[in-house]
Parts: structure tokens; C-alpha cells; sequence
């Protein structure tokens, strides 16, 4: 089987879906990843005690039909499927998200405030919205607005909502009828309307066994930084001082990276790359002497005092990801270069992390921690503030004149799952395909 001189850069789930549309068209690229082993951000790492985390929090919900049989290949059919199910906590409150509809259980007057205000929201003339706080003030009123998603926007998004658009939204925010907040106010979680309902998760090996039959697709070759792409000479140069030629390039790098990487790129296109804002992320991973039995597979967190966002629990999504009698999970902090910067070390957000634990009631107390490590995400969520979109306009129009084909969450700079991620894949090894025949 041929190479067809079809390079992909980055190893991980959209790289792959790229090498499995390549190599179903009979053609087995060449595959160039960073680090030692391929993976990316879907990697997952056994700590040699029994605990096996994901780096950073996935599940698939995918509805493709593709997706599904894809991943359910590649671990022999071996999934957990289970319905969807989480929570949200709010100064000692744990309610069933998404909270617009399940208000039943909070303060009184906190309750009559939402509902007041979204009556009259509800009751205005449609504003125009220039950005996301304006959103959630006309969808919600601002009791609601200031008091869950304003907040969570803060914590997971390192910005306020009021430097956001709202072209990322899609079906992510429910906007509830009235009937849906009154009945969600009064009775104990009577509706089931967050958009996904049903998740997928390898039974064993965490969430990177989804990709284990699409890795023989391609030649694979790790520790291989790329230091610059001439796109005139078709030529990659690595870290090591070896180097590549190359027909077709696809990328899943980072689009600020990649634009730094290309010789010649203009002083607009570099500035523009600047321009492009993400979250970075640091995941605590806890293990636990005991099980931790949650019927949610994750939980969201609006008190600022608390330093994560979301947690996600590993028994949850498969019971093989733990010792037998173990529990653990997943604790995110997020950072972002531009809006709030990190320094340090990740373990230095261990412990705090563990004192939220404790007082949410996660965690009894210190003796119970058997598991302690901290993962840093340099990339974990793209940020729609205002500059993104003509920044991005500017980037995507250079790499696609030098010949690029980009992909995956980072390289299409989208608010992506990895079910998409693996789509734009195969999407992008469709056009260079298409293109090279034309």
C-alpha cells in the first residue's frame, strides 16, 4: 500500500480519522507526532496502581453511525453505553442540570427571582445581542444569568460573557418554555431535556481505546517536533535535524503553532495567530480507597470560591477504570494565556483542589486518597471571544493558500467533540484527495 507522499501532523483523534479515510481510499500515510506515543489529547495513562485517567474529560456522544462502529471496532465491541445523567452544585445545593429547569430544591427566594425575571425577559421586545451576557440576560433574566451561567462562563471560559459572541451556543443552552421552569421549580427533576441523553465509553483502557484500530492505518512516528514547513519546497523540518518531504500535508496542530511553523507567513497572519485565544487546563486526578457511587457521570460548579469548574467521575463511565473497591475522578481548572495567565507547577492545584472536594462532600477527608496526580493542558477549550472569528478568518485563508489541509478542535479552532474531531479528519483527507485529482 502506498503513502500516496500524504503527510499528517499530530497524532491524535483527528489525525487518525484522517490516516482511516486515507487508508479505506488505499493509501497509508505518514504520521508525525510530538510526543512518545500517539494519542494526543484523547491519550489516557495507567499510573501503574490501577487507576487509568483520560488526559483531560471525554465521552462520546456521538450520533453518527460511522463514529459509533468505528470506535465500537476498534475495542471488540467491549463499550459501556449508558444515558446521560449530571448534576450541578451551587453553595451546598446539588440539582440535576441543566439548572434553568430543575430549580426545585434551591432557596425560596432564589427561585422566585429566577422565575420573576425570566417572565419579564420573556415578556420584552427582542434586543439586539452583541455578545453572550446580552444572550443570557434576554433568554434567562439576570437572577439566573448572574447567578449559574455568568459564573461558570468566568470559571471554564476565563472570561466574562460579555467578551464572548454567541456562535458556539448551538443546542448547549436550553431555553425552557415557562410550563418547563415552573414544573422544574415545583416538582424533583421532572424533565429530561439536556442535549445528549446517551454515552459511550471503552469499557476498558480509557477513552484513548477508542482509537486502537485506526493507529495501524498509518506509519506512525513519535518524538518528532516539527520546527518549520516550507510550503515552496514541500518540505517539514524536525527538532532532531531530520526532515520530510511531502505531496499533501494535513495538519491537526494548533492553528497558532502552525501558522509559526510555516516560512513566510506574513506579519498579519502571525499577529492574527496571536489573536486566537484558548483555555489551558489543569485536570486533577484523585483515586480513592473507596467506591464513589454518583449516579452522574460529571458535575458542574458555580461557586467561585471553588477552584474547578467540573468534575467527572471514573467509576461512572466505566468500573474497570479503578481498583476493584476504588473510585476516582477528575477535577478541572482553567487558566488561558490571555485572560488568566498560569504559573507554577500543576501539583501546586492538587491540594486545593482536594479542600473543594471535602467541602462539596465529594471527598470524607485526606485518609480516603490513595491516587494524586495533576495533568497540564496547554490546549483544552477554544474561547469565542470577540477577536476569534476575524482572526481566524485571516489564518485559515493562509493555510489553506500554502496548501494545509487543518483539522481537529485546535486546528479548525471550533468548539468540537471528538466524534467531530475525527469527522474533520476524514474530511480533510477527502479534499486533499479530491484536489489531487482534479
Amino acid at each position: 500500500m502506498s503513502d500516496g507522499n500524504i503527510v499528517i501532523l499530530g497524532g491524535g483523534m483527528a489525525g487518525f480519522g484522517a490516516a482511516n479515510q486515507l487508508f479505506e481510499m488505499g493509501i497509508k500515510p505518514r504520521m508525525f507526532e510530538q510526543r512518545a506515543r500517539p494519542g494526543g489529547l484523547t491519550s489516557s495513562f495507567d499510573h501503574g496502581d490501577g487507576f487509568i485517567f483520560d488526559e483531560g474529560v471525554h465521552i462520546s456522544f456521538s450520533k453518527s453511525e460511522r463514529v459509533k462502529d468505528i470506535f465500537s471496532q476498534s475495542v471488540g465491541g467491549d463499550v459501556n453505553i449508558g444515558r446521560v445523567y449530571c448534576n450541578n452544585y451551587w453553595r451546598g445545593h446539588w440539582i440535576k442540570h441543566p439548572a434553568q429547569v430543575n430549580l426545585h430544591g434551591l432557596p425560596v427566594d432564589l427561585v422566585v427571582d429566577c422565575i420573576s425575571d425570566f417572565v419579564r425577559a420573556q415578556a420584552k421586545e427582542p434586543q439586539p445581542v452583541d455578545n453572550y451576557h446580552d444572550w443570557l440576560i434576554a433568554t434567562y433574566g439576570p437572577t439566573f444569568a448572574e447567578t449559574f451561567p455568568m459564573v461558570y462562563t468566568r470559571k471554564y471560559h476565563t472570561t466574562d460573557a460579555s467578551n464572548m459572541t454567541t456562535d458556539w451556543l448551538g443546542p448547549r443552552l436550553y431555553r425552557p418554555e415557562l410550563g418547563e421552569v415552573l414544573h422544574g421549580a415545583l416538582e424533583h427533576e421532572p424533565l429530561d431535556v439536556f442535549y445528549v441523553d446517551e454515552f459511550r465509553y471503552p469499557s476498558h483502557g480509557g477513552f484513548e481505546a477508542f482509537m486502537r484500530s485506526m493507529i495501524s492505518k498509518a506509519d506512525v512516528y513519535c518524538s518528532h517536533r516539527v520546527t518549520s514547513i516550507d510550503p515552496l519546497r514541500r518540505q517539514i523540518s524536525f527538532a532532531d535535524g531530520s526532515s520530510t518531504e511531502y505531496g499533501s500535508l494535513i495538519s491537526s496542530l494548533p492553528l497558532p503553532i502552525l501558522a509559526k511553523l510555516v516560512r513566510g507567513a506574513p506579519a498579519d497572519v502571525l499577529d492574527a495567530a496571536n489573536r486566537l485565544a484558548c483555555s489551558q487546563c489543569v485536570v486533577v486526578n484523585i483515586g480513592l480507597n473507596r467506591p464513589i457511587n454518583s449516579r452522574a457521570q460529571w458535575s458542574y460548579f458555580y461557586d467561585e470560591d471553588i477552584p474547578f469548574a467540573r468534575v467527572s467521575y471514573r467509576n461512572a463511565l466505566s468500573p474497570y477504570s479503578t481498583p476493584p473497591g476504588c473510585g476516582a475522578l477528575q477535577a478541572e481548572i482553567y487558566f488561558s494565556e490571555k485572560y488568566r495567565p498560569f504559573r507554577g507547577a500543576p501539583e501546586e492545584q492538587i491540594d486545593p483542589a482536594i479542600d473543594a472536594l471535602i467541602r462539596c462532600g465529594i471527598v470524607a477527608d485526606r485518609s480516603e486518597i490513595i491516587h494524586r496526580s495533576a495533568t497540564w493542558l496547554p490546549y483544552a477549550n477554544v474561547i469565542f471571544d470577540h477577536e476569534r472569528k476575524p482572526a481566524l478568518e485571516t489564518v485559515q485563508a493562509f493555510v489553506a493558500d500554502v496548501g494545509i489541509a487543518s483539522c481537529g478542535r485546535f486546528g479548525q479552532w471550533g468548539y468540537i467533540w471528538t466524534d467531530a474531531a475525527l469527522l474533520s479528519g476524514e474530511q480533510a483527507a477527502r479534499r486533499i484527495v479530491k484536489a489531487r485529482a482534479a
